[in-house]
């Protein structure tokens, strides 16, 4: 019988290590500056807790088999995610796959999974480096082996951010949607021409944008993916587009910078490993954002330097999609 597997992504908004963190390096400390006053081992739980709370949630109730997360300051604060997972859904038993970045704040991409399901080789873990001027989140790519021992490559993504405005930083995700397709295409090489290939992550642009369809390869058109020896890469949000949902929220406006891509060996219908394309959702719990605004966005946690809320969560919602692996 056939196993199906639930994947989802989030950014977490800066789930930081606590101020005066031992874990910390002086690098880090000087980028954040004050920000980081006042954020205490009491937020930062409160913070975790909360984020639990969702991730517990998905699925029906049991957690996703393979989450993606960035905006995460160390491995630290992601196995206390973890852990506070764990104590919601003592069935899972999830495992940590973490890549230490260069980013100039110290912010990282991971992965939590299932072991029952996957195994993430430590070999088989690579960080890939998007080049520019200032230091920046490299691409996580994990080729995990699944329960049936078949490998699957996996890319988070955490691409460079809007700061100082859409089209003076464009060029910067322009070199970050290059980088992804090429290591989509050395992914392939290395491991066989019908290997499946996931990107998931925080593009910081929207499917539609230059850095995604010219430089990434991505596309809406399944014809396109689907020819033999396709360099391009499926975008599942492409349904999403147009409806007064995002998955991020700039001055009342909806921004879908949360985003799925496949390669044509996720979409053939007789391909061992195939994702499930209208399943894909924004995951929008009650709670998890006001439903009498105008535009319903995400209750954001704050704090690093700006006020803290409690009961909220992140600024940005998560995303998730199903994934089939045939027997």
């Amino acid at each position: 019988m056939p196993s199906t597997y639930y994947v989802a992504w989030w950014n977490l908004e800066n789930l930081f290590d606590s101020e005066g963190s031992p874990r910390r390096t002086d690098k880090v400390r000087r980028a954040l500056g004050k920000s980081i006053e006042g954020w205490t081992p009491a937020l930062r739980d409160r913070k975790t807790r909360q984020l639990a709370s969702v991730i517990a949630q998905m699925n029906g109730g049991v957690g996703p088999d393979l989450l993606g997360i960035c905006e995460v300051e160390n491995e630290f604060v992601v196995r206390r995610l973890r852990d506070r997972v764990a104590a919601l859904l003592p069935a899972r038993a999830y495992e940590v796959a973490h890549a230490d970045t260069v980013d100039e704040r110290g912010i990282d991409v991971a992965f939590i999974f299932d072991p029952r399901l996957f195994t993430a080789p430590p070999g088989l873990r690579f960080q890939h480096v998007v080049m520019r001027r200032t230091a920046t989140r490299e691409i996580f790519q994990v080729s995990f082996t699944t329960h049936r021992g078949r490998t699957w490559a996996v890319f988070g993504n955490h691409w460079p951010a809007r700061s100082g405005g859409a089209l003076e930083s464009a060029g910067y995700r322009a070199i970050a949607g290059e980088t992804l397709a090429y290591f989509h295409q050395r992914a392939i090489e290395v491991h066989g021409a019908d290997t499946p290939v996931l990107a998931m992550g925080d593009f910081n642009d929207e499917p539609f944008d230059v850095s995604l369809v010219q430089y990434a390869l991505s596309t809406r058109q399944r014809a396109k993916v689907l020819r033999a020896d396709s360099p391009r890469l499926l975008n599942l949000m492409w349904g999403l587009m147009g409806a007064r949902e995002g998955t991020f929220y700039f001055e009342g406006f909806s921004n879908l910078l949360d985003q799925f891509l496949v390669n044509r060996n996720m979409l053939d219908p007789g391909s061992p490993i195939r994702v499930l394309p209208e399943t894909v959702e924004i995951v929008r719990f009650p709670g998890m954002f006001d439903p009498e605004a105008v535009y319903p966005a995400p209750i954001p946690f704050g704090g690093m330097g700006d006020a803290a809320n409690e009961d909220g969560y992140s600024d940005h919602f998560p995303i998730a999609v199903q994934v089939e692996e045939a027997d």
